[in-house]
């Protein structure tokens, strides 16, 4: 499979804890964004591998489940001893999202707190350091030699210094297209200047609308705010705005804002963790294929729009090809 691998996705794997906006609580799963992109990616029917770090707590089940869909899992480097893989999302009816504070959350749905949570903080803590890794964080001397030669590579969110130094590596490693998922942490105004070198680097960036009002505040809109991020450098900037949709903003100037596949509040919308990480590996296969961002964005909401209709991370690769195709002309169709 390596030898003709195309597609990778960087990133996280995590255990994930997480109460659904409907209140249900779906305790330890496998999960993380570079596995959500990863499958993303593979709803295409393209060769796609993994670029993580895990701790030798992280079940081989797992990982052998995204061995059996076909998910390449070689670049997914083992650290000695056991490390903290934890993470919690709590998302609420209106949309919001908070990964802080779980034993709230549980209380609020009248659930015991998961006895793996008691000591809980967060699953990002360091992310905004510009000078150290994370423990989990991909580095450059991480690369998988299995991986030479890929077309693409898609960075979900991170630490900032891994994403300060693996985009120049893999420009080195002849890799043509490179697009960046920031890490929320960092999206913050002291990092303003780190972040317009990482915008100089990439073909891409995907924040979400919560990471722009984090790095710009609540008064600027999401077109301005991504006019900014071109005028620091970036070629591309995509906000993925959840139920409402996605804004492409290119450095010319034009910009398009597409809505999501479902409406706000369509019933067979049941979970959306991972929901942006699965966006950004269908927009990274899309956009290797046309060079389109409008048409990689539409494959990137049609890939949303399978894995928040059902649980876990491997639930849309049971889906038929047929449906997605059907979905992808339903959106051009709306334009």
């Amino acid at each position: 499979m390596t030898s003709f691998m195309k597609f990778v996705t960087g990133g996280g794997l995590r255990i994930d804890y997480t109460i659904t906006h409907d209140g249900q609580a779906k305790i330890r799963q496998p999960g993380g964004n570079c596995v959500y992109a990863a499958v993303g990616a593979k709803l295409w029917h393209v060769p796609v591998g993994i670029w993580a770090r895990k701790g030798e707590n992280y079940q081989d089940e797992w990982l052998q489940q995204l061995s059996h869909a076909d998910i390449c899992t070689e670049g997914i480097l083992t650290i000695p001893g056991n490390h903290d893989h934890r993470t919690f999302f709590a998302y609420t009816e209106d949309g919001r999202r908070d990964d802080l504070n779980p034993a709230a959350h549980f209380a609020r749905i009248n659930h015991p707190l998961p006895p793996d949570l008691i000591d809980y903080v967060d699953s990002t803590p360091g992310q905004d350091n510009p000078n150290t890794y994370e423990t989990l964080g991909i580095r450059p001397e991480d690369w998988p030699a299995v991986y030479d030669g890929v077309t693409a590579v898609h960075l979900a969110g991170h630490g900032l210094h891994s994403h300060l130094t693996i985009p120049g590596m893999l420009r080195d490693k002849g890799v043509s297209q490179i697009t960046i998922d920031p890490g929320e942490r960092y999206m913050i105004p002291k990092r303003k200047e780190l972040i317009r070198q990482i915008m100089q680097q990439v073909d891409a960036f995907l924040p979400s609308e919560m990471e722009i009002r984090s790095l710009f505040g609540e008064e600027m809109g999401y077109l301005e705010a991504a006019q900014v991020l071109c005028d620091w450098g970036a070629k591309l900037v995509v906000v993925k705005m959840g139920a409402e949709g996605v804004l492409v903003v290119a450095e010319n100037g034009r910009y398009t804002h597409i809505p999501a596949y479902h409406q706000p509040h369509d019933p067979r919308v049941i979970d959306v963790t991972g929901a942006g990480d699965a966006f950004c590996g269908g927009f990274m296969v899309g956009f290797a294929r046309t060079q389109d961002p409008v048409q990689a964005a539409q494959m990137g909401l049609v890939t949303a729009s399978i894995i928040v209709e059902g649980y876990g991370t491997l639930y849309s690769l049971t889906q038929p090809s047929q449906k997605i195709h059907q979905r992808l002309s339903h959106l051009k169709q709306r334009d």
